[in-house]
């Protein structure tokens, strides 16, 4: 009889895996996880004030930071980044884009960017189950999980923005302008994913 464990996907170890093995006694472990998190989410802070400019809008590098963090920590410990990071805003922080000039706390994150918002965990989740598979190794591969991944940040964004403003306009303002830097983000992480691995390989 085949086992449960033999049916299950081989899951290949994340980069921060890699860089930092995780820890065998519990508090370790914990103490690994949030040190990462809390890393992460300020590296999540910095990309949304960080604005490269860019046509047709200029950009942030908070989605690249977003899929980058994913592949990097796995799935569950990118979410668990990404939603330290929401909670940070929720209790006023300043740490989204356009903060604290554009509102703080629950009030901006009900605003136009909230499915965005919504995105980023999603998308955290998608392409940190994708990066323990193994997809950050190659360049096509890590291409083809970003797309994925900001393929759901675009989509919940959409979704927010049109029971705001109707699908037309959220399509025409809140999708179109971004796509140039989206292509851009996307590239340059399946440029810096797989040469990280070839580094450590070296």
């Amino acid at each position: 009889m085949t086992s449960a464990s033999a049916l299950a996907p081989t899951l290949a170890p994340t980069l921060a895996g890699t860089l930092w093995p995780v820890a065998e006694t519990r508090a370790a472990r914990l103490g690994r996880a949030l040190l990462l998190a809390f890393a992460g989410s300020l590296l999540l802070t910095l990309s949304a004030k960080v604005q490269v400019p860019f046509w047709p809008v200029p950009m942030t590098m908070q989605t690249f930071a977003v899929l980058v963090l994913g592949m990097s920590l796995g799935w569950r410990l990118g979410m668990a980044t990404v939603l330290l990071y929401l909670a940070e805003g929720a209790l006023g922080l300043p740490i989204f884009a356009g903060t604290p000039e554009r509102g703080l706390g629950l009030a901006y994150m009900a605003g136009p960017t909230g499915g965005y918002l919504v995105g980023f965990v999603l998308a955290a989740g998608l392409v940190g189950r994708l990066g323990e598979a193994g997809w950050d190794r190659g360049v096509l591969t890590t291409l083809a999980a970003n797309a994925l991944g900001t393929a759901v940040i675009f989509g919940c964004g959409f979704l927010w923005l049109s029971a705001l403003i109707g699908a037309e306009s959220a399509f025409t303002a809140g999708v179109v302008p971004f796509l140039p830097g989206a292509a851009l983000k996307i590239a340059l992480a399946a440029a810096c994913l797989p040469l990280a691995w070839k580094l450590l390989k070296r």
